[in-house]
């Protein structure tokens, strides 16, 4: 089995300016998912993913050149700066995805450019910062994603996300979260976009430690696997087919 290549994205603004979130995850949150998604496949006898960088400040964001065309699965974390990302970086990334590329969309990337065109819908939802409690219930035990997943853990802090979460009806739904205010989410969902596969998971609030937590690194592991690429094959264009010689008259 080929390692899987992986690129991570992260605004890395929050890590940078706020000393609260630098506290939390020093090096950036791209650096501790990293880390969560080499544990995991050493802990479960996977070959080790090729991790790259690509950071909303970096030229092109990281994206330039052939970096999609070599990432099997890009995982996304934005927060405050999705317009920053440009109209075209995002085209790259949405015509990856229909051309086989998987595409992990974390927590507040579900306003980000990319998961917008993807989804064509608003993907608004209903949120509270409250430090809030949550429990995360595994719908879907025999599921690929929830591999090592018990029936339901535990977040102690949290931001709250609610429904209704706009998005079309996804292809399968995993996780149900409930929180102390009595709102569900649905927190892991997929979805087909082409020849790729989509999955948004939605813990991960810069100023809580979520990403050191074990299920969750475990989740976001086995996403890296299940949704990566098997073809590279563009439909942006619609190809002229010659007859074959042994039909020509």
């Amino acid at each position: 089995m080929r390692a899987p290549r992986i690129t991570i994205f992260n605004e890395f603004r929050h890590e940078q300016r706020d000393a609260a979130v630098r506290d939390i995850y020093p090096d950036g949150i791209h650096v501790a998912l990293a880390d969560g998604l080499r544990a995991s496949a050493e802990a479960g006898g996977h070959p080790a993913p090729v991790v790259r960088y690509a950071l909303l400040d970096d030229p092109g964001h990281g994206l330039e050149g052939d970096v999609l065309e070599k990432t099997d699965t890009l995982i996304w974390w934005g927060h405050e700066a999705h317009a920053d990302v440009s109209d075209e970086a995002a085209a790259r990334v949405q015509q990856a995805v229909l051309s086989g590329m998987g595409l992990i969309v974390l927590h507040s990337a579900h306003f980000s450019k990319p998961f917008r065109l993807l989804m064509g819908t608003n993907c608004s939802l209903h949120w509270r910062e409250a430090d809030d409690h949550e429990r995360l219930w595994n719908l879907e035990p025999a599921h690929p994603l929830l591999e090592g997943i018990p029936d339901s853990f535990v977040l102690e802090q949290e931001e709250m996300y609610g429904e209704r979460f706009d998005v079309p009806a996804p292809a399968e739904v995993l996780l149900l979260s409930w929180f102390s205010g009595g709102e569900v989410f649905r927190s892991l969902c997929t979805w087909r976009r082409g020849h790729g596969r989509v999955v948004y998971f939605r813990p991960g609030h810069e100023t809580y430690p979520t990403y050191y937590d074990p299920n969750v690194k475990q989740i976001i592991a086995n996403a890296g696997r299940w949704a990566a690429r098997t073809v590279n094959r563009s439909t942006a264009e619609a190809p002229n087919a010659a007859v074959p010689p042994e039909q020509e008259r």
